[in-house]
């Protein structure tokens, strides 16, 4: 089969239903077995265990926590390096060349998607080790259906994962905190946190859009003696900036930690 998913966590879950929109050529398998043989029956996939995946599918998404990847990989490790399939890696921390060295093969896609995949809004950074252009290619097209897709160097993974990868929380603890303002000022919970999220989707979209910096845009946003830059002043009273620096600079340990 075209793609194996062992891991139908979360996030491995949301990258099978992305990759399903293009494919049904796929194997899926969890400690969960139920899990699985929900999803499948939902989306119309077939259910194996690890071995089967490992010998019959041509690229493996490997959708296990960092600190289980040995051991699933060296029960499998015989057959993966007599079939030599390309591996994508989602765990955290760990290198394609760690990968290759505990599957005993050589071609490996690292990626680090984000929980927005689930519904196509998502990001995806990824690179590659002994992978040709023609299946990165037929990878970044497969999963088209989760979002955007960045290629980056490996050495700067760890960094990217800690901005998107790790940045919808981030983003969310935010929304929250915005939403509580305006509760306290008089709207209902519902109504905060609906005007607070389709608030940061449209300034993303601007960001996105546009060819201004962050800093631009907000400028744009506050007219001297109005009600925005009271705001944005309590922001830089505060040292939000440095906060949220910091809270990346947290998760960026994190990762090279997990890497070891």
């Amino acid at each position: 089969m075209k793609y194996g998913f062992i891991g139908c966590g979360n996030m491995g879950g949301a990258l099978i239903r992305a990759a399903a929109k293009q494919t049904k050529d796929i194997m899926i398998a969890d400690f969960d077995t139920q899990k699985a043989t929900a999803l499948a029956s939902e989306l119309g996939l077939v259910v194996g265990d690890n071995k089967q995946i490992a010998s019959e599918c041509d690229r493996i998404f490997l959708g296990v926590k960092p600190q289980v990847m040995a051991e699933m990989l060296g029960d499998i490790k015989d057959i993966l390096s007599d079939k030599k399939p390309v591996l994508i890696s989602m765990a955290a921390g760990l290198t394609t060349k760690k990968i290759k060295e505990l599957a005993g093969c050589a071609s490996v896609i690292r990626i680090m998607p984000n929980t927005p995949v689930s519904v196509g809004e998502g990001v995806i950074l990824y690179c590659s080790n002994d992978v040709s252009d023609s299946v990165l290619e037929d990878f970044v097209s497969d999963m088209q259906y989760s979002g955007k897709l960045y290629k980056i160097d490996e050495d700067l993974m760890d960094a990217g994962c800690s901005v998107s990868g790790c940045g919808p929380a981030f983003m969310y603890t935010f929304a929250s905190a915005v939403a509580k303002g305006g509760v306290e000022c008089g709207l209902s919970e519902s109504q905060a946190i609906e005007f607070a999220a389709a608030t940061m989707m449209g300034a993303a979209k601007m960001l996105l859009d546009s060819d201004k910096t962050p800093d631009e845009l907000t400028s744009a946003v506050c007219s001297k003696g109005g009600s925005t830059i009271e705001g944005v002043t309590v922001l830089k009273n505060s040292e939000f900036a440095n906060i949220v620096a910091d809270c990346i600079k947290a998760a960026y340990k994190r990762n090279q930690e997990l890497g070891k």
